[in-house]
């Protein structure tokens, strides 16, 4: 028993470091600087000083008098602030110090340094743009309205620095509050823009000596205030470790791409991290870990959470990593669960009242309450002196009960005001829950198409991500531009005469539903699909299709079945009036299993000379009116989850439909996408102008499909109900507990075709298309995007108004 000790800090971590350093039989003393009303109070050789964390110089001289041997900083605004430098530079060589130099907490002091280290070192992470001018980060906003994005105030901002914006509006207000109103102080004078990774978020820590590195279980904070992730962020309101989704194989996947790189990077650089390395991670639905950030200290509240597990001599790992033998220690943890739960003082993240009467009872076995703001006053009454107050953790063998012990230390704590989330741990227990299984028919969790590992967003951030590239092959007549609903060739400015017309492309698939056509041995109706998926994205640009190809590809072939695929695909040829010019049938045995099958095409129409492309965004205005043409149901999009319902239902494809009667399940959900090309065509024709844009609802249903036909000052106000549903999406939508928003981020809801018609053209254009055959419905007009940004049911250039009438 030789190590004396000097904590710095004030927080829930100080006093769980404080109680973990305690049970150490190499520590004589620990001396917590300020320390809280918990520190005071934990034993007869721990306790708190009078001393600022701020005021290196006197910290020195303190250390120097009592003699003490390891200093371990608990907060990052020391760290950054080169309290570890100091130490070295003006106290004795007998002090170490367990934390980062001055330049390697810049990880955490600066996102924006943290983010070029990542990108210097191949280290994955969202895309991201630094800015230190308002205006400019302004416009890069405004440039990528559609793009959902987090905003970060480089500098340090006690945890709250990071907003999520949900709308443009949202956005712009955060940059504004951080870079002009300065509510994070200089923490703002440079922001982070990066791109919404959606997923699991996940903590890990780990000890490091400047080369080698371990790591404690990965833990998941819980950042909102409110139940349900809602509320504003704060420094964390509950945690737990270890989480189900950090598998041996994620785990691997971590510390081979992102923590040694890590660390050999600041090494190679000649910042060698000594210390606890915080490192936030969200991992995507496929199962990729990217960094979120970095922090240069132990975590709060996942220090509370971790250190119940440890079961290794936390004052020799700390040795261990400043004198450079960490390789020679053996990391214990115990094969338990560990849950925190966190109680605010009421107002928190706002303001709070402070010196509030505190009551606590003693807990129950496995059971800690650890101190963050609290302190005893004269009268060796405990009251509050922060916002995050106090946390209980539990520990027990499973996670279920490790979470109720955790309240219930929550009881024993009590005082005005008191709040605290009562949900922590429950991504992992929904996620674990016998009701969440696929074969379960009373199953109640919301399905999302994520979840049956579709997702559109990571579909959007690929077209963001690769837009440069392509628009780096653009050559005169052929702009190279992606994210619309096809490409244009323009012949005359590609040099083949002034009176050539412009031709038009498109390219796309079936998707899963393939899958239900190969179960029910039928390819009948896919074809037309295929050809449906394309010419439909070729007509709201005004053209007309003229020829299609086709590539259909199988392990073996079956020539009777891919006979039967061609000729659907001759059948929706001739509803688009477009002939099939060309094709390819590809065996491939080991890259498709026996009885597998995929197809693709390619569409190619001409854009009649005179006529205007759509959409056209220039006459589009305020008070032009939304039309929507029927669906025959889910077309081609959204058969991932489909099929997850499907199952979870209990039916089989050859199961009565419970939607439509006197079919089967499978026959049901093959009906063939409309084809929309004849009637449009000939409006067009007899309604010159009168169309500004059309939207194919595809993929991403009509939140993301519509705004890609409108301009960027203007959004969609779409009625909810306004239009007929069809059988088969309420049925979906009530079996698959689908939430409102991703039902019409997922389906197109009844309509497969939206219109933006001059408002004083709209009965010509209606009585056109209902003597066409169609169903017309009149669901809504444009309005300025300023208008319905912060209403509920909008997302960038859509605004669903009553998407409340689709909740369960």
């Amino acid at each position: 028993m030789s190590e004396r000790i000097l904590l710095v800090g004030n927080g829930g971590r100080e006093h769980a470091l404080a109680w973990k350093l305690q049970q150490s039989p190499l520590v004589q003393h620990i001396y917590v600087a300020p320390g809280n009303g918990g520190t005071a109070s934990i034993g007869h050789n721990v306790s708190n000083v009078a001393l600022s964390q701020d005021n290196f110089g006197e910290l020195v001289k303190f250390a120097v008098d009592k003699k003490i041997t390891l200093v371990v900083p608990g907060p990052e605004a020391p760290l950054v602030e080169g309290i570890t430098d100091y130490f070295r530079e003006h106290g004795p060589a007998s002090i170490s110090v367990f934390g980062p130099s001055k330049k390697a907490a810049q990880m955490e002091g600066s996102k924006a340094f943290s983010k070029d280290f990542m990108k210097r070192h191949n280290i994955p992470t969202a895309a991201y743009e630094t800015f230190t001018e308002h205006d400019a980060a302004q416009k890069y906003l405004d440039e990528n309205r559609e793009m959902k994005v987090v905003i970060k105030a480089s500098g340090l901002a006690a945890g709250k620095g990071v907003i999520i914006p949900t709308t443009h509006h949202e956005a712009s207000d955060a940059l504004k509050s951080i870079m002009l109103d300065k509510e994070f102080g200089s923490a703002g004078d440079s922001v982070v823009i990066e791109e919404f990774l959606e997923g699991d978020e996940l903590s890990v820590l780990s000890f490091s000596d400047g080369a080698t590195i371990c790591s404690l279980p990965a833990a998941q904070d819980h950042k909102r205030v409110n139940d349900n992730d809602e509320g504003p962020n704060t420094g964390g309101m509950g945690a737990y470790a270890p989480i189900p989704i950090a598998t041996p194989a994620l785990m691997d996947a971590i510390h081979r791409t992102v923590l040694q790189p890590t660390i050999d990077g600041m090494a190679a650089e000649r910042m060698p991290f000594r210390g606890v390395l915080f490192t936030g991670f969200m991992v995507d639905p496929t199962g990729k870990p990217k960094v979120l950030e970095y922090n240069v200290r132990f975590g709060d509240p996942e220090t509370q959470t971790l250190l119940p597990l440890l079961q290794t001599d936390l004052a020799e790992l700390m040795l261990a990593c400043c004198n450079n033998y960490l390789r020679a220690i053996t990391l214990d943890i115990a094969p338990s669960f560990s849950a925190t739960v966190v109680a605010a003082a009421g107002g928190y993240p706002g303001s709070y009242a402070k010196g509030t009467p505190m009551e606590l009872k003693s807990p129950a076995a496995e059971t800690y309450i650890f101190h963050a703001g609290t302190s005893l006053s004269q009268s060796n009454q405990l009251t509050t002196s922060g916002g995050r107050v106090i946390a209980a953790t539990a520990t027990a063998s499973d996670l279920t009960t490790a979470v109720s012990k955790a309240y219930s230390g929550m009881s024993t704590i009590s005082f005005e005001r008191m709040h605290y989330r009562k949900d922590i741990a429950h991504r992992a227990l929904n996620r674990s829950s016998p009701t969440s299984s696929t074969n379960t028919n009373n199953n109640n969790t919301p399905l999302t198409y994520a979840s049956a590992g579709v997702s559109i967003d990571a579909g959007n951030t690929l077209v963001r991500r690769i837009k440069a590239s392509v628009k780096s092959t653009a050559r005169p007549g052929a702009g190279a531009l992606i994210g619309g609903f096809g490409g244009e060739i323009s012949l005359p400015l590609a040099g083949y005469g002034s009176t050539s017309p412009r031709l038009v492309t498109a390219i796309d698939g079936i998707g899963t539903k393939l899958l239900i056509a190969q179960a029910m041995a039928d390819p009948s109706t896919v074809g037309i699909d295929l050809v449906a998926m394309n010419v439909n994205d070729l007509i709201v640009q005004g053209a007309e299709p003229l020829g299609f190809l086709d590539y259909y590809a199988c392990s073996a072939l079956d020539v009777d079945f891919c006979a039967r695929f061609v000729e659907s695909v001759a059948e929706g040829c001739k509803r688009a009036n477009c002939a099939l010019v060309g094709g390819e049938t590809a065996e491939m045995p080991g890259i498709y299993a026996p009885g597998d099958f995929d197809a693709g095409g390619c569409a190619i129409g001409a854009l009649k000379h005179g006529r205007t492309m759509l959409p056209d965004l220039e006459s589009m205005k305020v008070g032009d009116v939304l039309l929507g043409l029927g669906s025959d149901g889910c077309h081609s999009n959204g058969f991932s989850l489909i099929r997850k319902i499907v199952e979870r239902a209990g039916l089989k494809y050859t199961s009565p439909c419970p939607w439509s009667e006197g079919e089967s399940v499978g026959r049901a959900l093959l009906t063939p996408t409309r084809v929309y090309v004849k009637p449009l065509l000939d409006v067009l024709e007899k309604c010159d102008g009168a169309i500004k844009g059309m939207a194919h609802i595809t993929g991403g249903g009509l939140t993301d499909n519509i705004p890609r036909m409108l301009p960027k000052g203007l959004a969609a106000k779409v009625i909810v109900g306004s239009w007929d549903a069809l059988p088969v999406f309420e049925w979906l939508r009530r079996e698959g507990r689908m939430e409102a928003r991703e039902f019409a981020r997922t389906f197109n809801t009844g309509l497969g075709m939206v219109i933006a018609v001059e408002a004083k053209r709209v009965e010509e254009v209606v009585l056109a298309l209902k003597g066409a055959g169609e169903r017309v419905y009149r669901i809504g007009e444009l309005v300025d995007r300023g208008e319905a940004e912060g209403k509920k049911g909008y997302e960038e250039g859509c605004w669903l108004d009553g998407l409340s009438t689709w909740d369960l």
